[in-house]
C-alpha cells in the first residue's frame, strides 16, 4: 500500500495547532478535508508531532497511507488547490511500508524568529515575536550552548505536563541576528511540551541554564515565549541528514 509522505508550510495564526480537536480549527482536520477531496474518501493524517496554537510550520511532515494510487509528482498541486492560502503542500514522496511520520523521525529542528525592535512591521506581525529590549546576540548564543547534549529537561516543560521521562540530547542551539531579526535554531532527538519556547525565554531573561538543567523544577527556568515566533523548520528521517546538518550548524553561524 502506497505511503505518501507530505512536507506541508503552514502560518499557524488560524489554528489551535495541529491535532483534531473538537469546535476547534486545526491543520490535521484542514489537510484531511483536502485529502479527502483528492483521494475521493477520507483518509488518516498522521503528524510528525503535536503543534501549538499560533505556532507555524516550514517544514511540517506527514504521511497518509492509501490504497488509491496517485502520481507523487501531482499530489503537491492538486493537494493546494483543495488547501487554503495559508497551508501548503511544499513537496511529496513515497515511503516504504511501515513508514511513520512521528516515529520514523530521529530529530526536529525548531526555529524561533524574534524582530528584535521598538517597532513592529506590519507585514510579519503575528509571524515573530516582537521584542523591543537589546539583544545581544553573541552572549545569547553563548549562553545557549549549554543545552546541548543529553539532560534532563523537566524545568523546561510547560507545568501539568504529564511526561515522565524528560531527558532529551539537544544537538545544537544557535542564536542567529539578520538585521533587526533574531533566530534562533535549536534541534533534538525529542522536545517536551513548551521546551523550545520556555529554552528561548530563559535565554532572554538570562536565567541561569546550568542551574535550571539540574532541577526538574519549573520555576527554575525562564518564562515561555509567545508561539507566535516558533517555526517547526525540519524533520530528520536519517543519521546522514541529521549529521550534515550538525556539520553546517558547528561550521557557521549564518544559516538558513
Amino acid at each position: 500500500m502506497p505511503v505518501y509522505a507530505l512536507t506541508i508550510a503552514y502560518r499557524g495564526t488560524a489554528y489551535s495547532g495541529w491535532q483534531v480537536q473538537k469546535n476547534a480549527v486545526t491543520v490535521q482536520e484542514t489537510v484531511q478535508d483536502a485529502a479527502e477531496r483528492v483521494f475521493g474518501y477520507r483518509p488518516d493524517v498522521t503528524g510528525c508531532s503535536r503543534t501549538d496554537s499560533g505556532v507555524h510550520a516550514l517544514g511540517y511532515v506527514c504521511h497518509i497511507e492509501s490504497e488509491k494510487e496517485i502520481p507523487v509528482e501531482k499530489l503537491p498541486l492538486a493537494m493546494n488547490m483543495q488547501l487554503p492560502r495559508d497551508l501548503s503542500v511544499v513537496s511529496a514522496r513515497l515511503e516504504a511500508e511501515g513508514f511513520h511520520a512521528r516515529y520514523s523521525a530521529i530529530g526536529k529542528e525548531y526555529m524561533y524568529v524574534l524582530r528584535n525592535s521598538r517597532i513592529k512591521d506590519p507585514f510579519t506581525d503575528g509571524l515573530c515575536y516582537l521584542y523591543p529590549f537589546p539583544i545581544d546576540e553573541r552572549a545569547a548564543d553563548g549562553r545557549g550552548r549549554s543545552f546541548e547534549g543529553k539532560h534532563d529537561f523537566g524545568a523546561f516543560m510547560s507545568t501539568g505536563s504529564k511526561i515522565k521521562d524528560t531527558v532529551r540530547t539537544v544537538y545544537y542551539f544557535r542564536v542567529v541576528r539578520r538585521g533587526d531579526y533574531i533566530c534562533i535554531y535549536t534541534a533534538a532527538d525529542g522536545f517536551l511540551y513548551n521546551m523550545v519556547r520556555i529554552m528561548v525565554g530563559t535565554v532572554l531573561k538570562g536565567t541561569d541554564i546550568n542551574a535550571a538543567l539540574e532541577t526538574p523544577e519549573r520555576r527554575m527556568a525562564g518564562p515561555t515565549a509567545p508561539a507566535e515566533g516558533l517555526y517547526l523548520n525540519r524533520v530528520f528521517y536519517s543519521k546522514e541528514e541529521l549529521e550534515a546538518r550538525c556539520r553546517e550548524m558547528l561550521r557557521c553561524t549564518d544559516v538558513e
